[in-house]
């Protein structure tokens, strides 16, 4: 019996050993900062990064008890490089018990089953107890559910699937927090608080610290997934418009009009994800894509109103017009009208792309209805042979094995 070679393991701290390596290597990180606050010398700067700062303490009414309130600050740099960290490795967790687990389980399955055939064995009893033997995670024979066990996907559809699965969890996490927010805040029911009282230096911060972490960790995350080239700008695109105009939302004290554009935002990004990974279970399943397509052109429509109604007439009929880093007072034309210029290029941009989608995905399928038309149409009607004489065929007599007998030469006259 042979034994089989164990695949080296890659160079330290080459390539390939930071990208197999990472999340361990990240929580280690996070683990030395963590301990940072167990000692009286460190304590105090283990805390900038991982509580929130810049907090003040306000009694709303006479009988009301004090409300803690944030402002944002450059220790918030630290906050959100911690949260980064906490992002890379609940990324790693959800690719590797979730997305990719279930690949590798069915390709040992599979290794097993061909040697058991080999080996005219009881397959099925050798492969579940293997199966159970090797992952860690099944009770009594039970493996863990993944996502992508039974599914025999492309390199292509296997990063979409990868890059779905990933944002849908975080798209799902963040509309439900938002709406928590919109409930207990109740913005949804006053449009005039999105610019009342503004400057907003008193904002939900915690809530925008940990999107700002998350889409700020997608950028190394392009490396250690190994996207590929083609696939790269695409993704660059749109991590750095969610950096761009959040962290402007944020800094700008524009965080209430950033909150309410975010959350049916996210909504459809969730409904668009969820239907892509239906598609790739099923092909048939593509009436989510619809109902995306319909709440895509809602939402934008939404957020140029929204976005006109904020910095066109609400903000410059505030009594409080001027330019203060200080006060965080940034109610200027300039201001406003380059937030609201990239506001609409990025909703411009974003109707581009969705009209080029729906037109490519309608010429996919006129061309698919067509071929199976083709497919479909009834087959040409055999052609009558015309009756023989003898077994004689266009004038020449054939023998019962197919073969003509050899023509007799026409005598001289």
């Amino acid at each position: 019996m042979g034994f089989r070679k164990k695949n080296k393991s890659p160079p330290v701290l080459s390539h390939e050993f930071v990208i197999q390596n990472h999340a361990d290597m990240v929580s280690c990180l996070a683990m030395i900062i963590l301990l940072g606050l167990m000692f009286e010398v460190t304590a105090k700067f283990a805390i900038m990064f991982i509580t929130v700062q810049y907090n003040v303490t306000q009694v709303l009414d006479e009988k009301s008890e004090p409300v803690n309130l944030y402002q944002y600050g450059p220790k918030d740099v630290a906050t959100v490089f911690f949260y980064l960290l906490i992002a890379v490795i609940l990324h790693a967790l959800i690719q590797e018990y979730i997305l990719d687990g279930g690949a590798h389980l069915h390709r040992f399955t599979r290794m097993q089953a061909a040697s058991c055939l080999g080996r005219q064995c009881a397959p099925n009893s050798r492969i579940r107890a293997a199966v159970t033997s090797r992952d860690p995670g099944s009770a009594g024979g039970t493996p863990h559910l993944k996502m992508n066990r039974r599914l025999h996907l492309s390199k292509t559809k296997h990063s979409k699937f990868n890059e779905s699965g990933q944002l849908a969890a975080f798209y799902l996490f963040s509309f439900i927090w938002g709406c928590s927010i919109l409930t207990a805040e109740d913005f949804a029911t006053n449009p005039t608080f999105l610019w009342e009282g503004y400057p907003h230096t008193h904002m939900v911060k915690f809530f925008y610290i940990c999107q700002i972490a998350y889409w700020l960790h997608a950028l190394p995350e392009l490396y250690f997934q190994k996207i590929r080239k083609e696939d790269i700008p695409r993704q660059l695109y749109y991590i750095c418009l969610y950096v761009v105009h959040i962290t402007g939302a944020y800094v700008l004290n524009l965080h209430r009009l950033g909150l309410v554009l975010l959350v049916p935002h996210y909504l459809v990004e969730l409904l668009f994800h969820a239907s892509r990974l239906f598609y790739f279970s099923d092909e048939n399943k593509q009436k989510g894509f619809t109902l995306w397509a319909l709440l895509f052109v809602i939402a934008r429509l939404l957020t140029l109103t929204l976005s006109v109604l904020t910095f066109g007439f609400g903000l410059p009929r505030t009594g409080n017009h001027g330019f203060s880093l200080a006060d965080g007072n940034f109610n200027v034309l300039t201001i406003r009208m380059t937030c609201l210029a990239a506001i609409c290029l990025t909703q411009a941009w974003m109707m581009w792309k969705f009209i080029n989608f729906q037109l490519k995905k309608w010429r996919e399928h006129s061309q698919n209805q067509a071929s199976k038309k083709k497919t479909v149409s009834p087959k040409s009607k055999p052609h009558k042979r015309e009756p023989t004489r003898g077994g004689a065929a266009n004038g020449v007599v054939k023998s019962e094995d197919k073969t003509s007998p050899r023509a007799r030469k026409a005598k001289a006259s």
